[in-house]
């Protein structure tokens, strides 16, 4: 592997491997190293001394911190000086340039400033599963940032689980249905569950929800009452277009009716039918995905979730296609925001 040349070192390591680079690069400014033994996601980036400025040293050590996401999947800086949500809006733009507006809803968010959405609004005594983000659409972020204003009381963590991981776990006759038969992702708006339509395509105009579907090869049918059911058919395996690794990335698992808590699966299924649901998934063929097929896969995610504390100021970047995330329940004021970029159309 090539030399790595680290800005802003006092030292430069004079190692060989990207291995030995990442258990001892200790320097004044910065230490680098997994932040779990025996586990490479998330890489830590640590401030070894107070006031460095994470935006400035990203900028100074662009392209390490690039080679670092993609071998790692997800980086999480710590003790750097973070003023505010403005300042986490600059770090990304230093990463990835323009920031995405969050379209094409699945989580309720509210905007934070400019492109900076609360992280999810969904009630605090739930857990949201592991997914990537935006993986049922044909446009979706290739990166994702998380910063943690305030941590919560209790809980409220952001569980990740790398993709690579996941791909490689399943079994192989689980993976070959899945990459033969696709997966359709069936969604029902206004009926009194889940996001209405106007939220998630952001207007109010059903000729610009109908041009976008169209856009993105999503089929769609206007139904009484203003009601709308969506059908896209997207694959459950792709191919990172940077790394070449295959990843386990869609939202089969979590848009599942099956994957609900069971006092929200209860309530839906005693007021709708299967097929008026909020959001479920099928076989791109529309063949019910088996349950023994989910409980193997939700089993699989739990296998190689990673979970650890926020801390206040806490940076988590991701590499989306190459690492899931979700939330844990939470006591007290949790505040972590959000913002995504690198729009990637498969």
């Amino acid at each position: 592997m090539p030399d790595i040349k680290y800005a802003n070192f006092a030292v430069k390591p004079s190692l060989k491997s990207f291995g030995e680079i990442r258990r001892q690069a200790v320097t004044q400014l910065v230490q680098v190293a997994p932040l779990k033994v025996d586990e490479t996601l998330p890489l830590l980036i640590q401030a070894n001394i107070a006031g460095v400025n994470l935006v400035s040293w990203v900028a100074s050590n662009l392209e390490l911190v690039k080679s670092y996401l993609y071998q790692h999947g997800g980086i999480l800086f710590r003790n750097f000086q973070v003023a505010d949500v403005e300042e986490f809006e600059g770090l990304i733009r230093t990463v990835s340039g323009n920031l995405i507006e969050y379209r094409d809803r699945s989580s309720p968010r509210s905007a934070v400033h400019g492109k900076i959405y609360t992280s999810t609004d969904h009630p605090a005594d739930q857990s949201i599963f592991l997914h990537s983000e935006n993986s049922y659409a044909a446009t979706y972020p290739l990166k994702i940032f998380f910063y943690c204003v305030t941590p919560a009381q209790e809980g409220g963590e952001t569980p990740i689980a790398d993709t690579r991981n996941l791909y490689q776990s399943i079994p192989a006759e689980i993976r070959e249905t899945f990459a033969q038969k696709q997966i359709m992702y069936v969604r029902n708006f206004g009926e009194g569950f889940g996001l209405p339509w106007e939220t998630v395509f952001q207007t109010h105009n059903r000729e610009e929800v109908e041009a976008f579907c169209d856009d993105q090869g999503i089929e769609f049918e206007w139904k009484i009452g203003n009601k709308l059911r969506t059908r896209q058919i997207r694959p459950a395996i792709s191919k990172h277009p940077s790394t070449g690794d295959f990843v386990w990335f869609n939202h089969a698992v979590f848009f599942h009716i099956s994957t609900l808590e069971k006092g929200i699966r209860t309530a839906l299924l005693s007021e709708f039918s299967e097929a008026e649901l909020p959001h479920n998934t099928y076989y791109g063929d529309g063949s019910p995905i088996p349950a023994d097929v989910l409980d193997k896969l939700r089993d699989i995610y739990q296998q190689n979730t990673i979970v650890f504390p926020w801390q206040q100021n806490d940076i988590l970047m991701l590499d989306n296609m190459l690492t899931a995330h979700g939330r844990n329940p939470f006591v007290g004021k949790r505040k972590v925001v959000v913002g995504m970029s690198e729009p990637w159309r498969s």
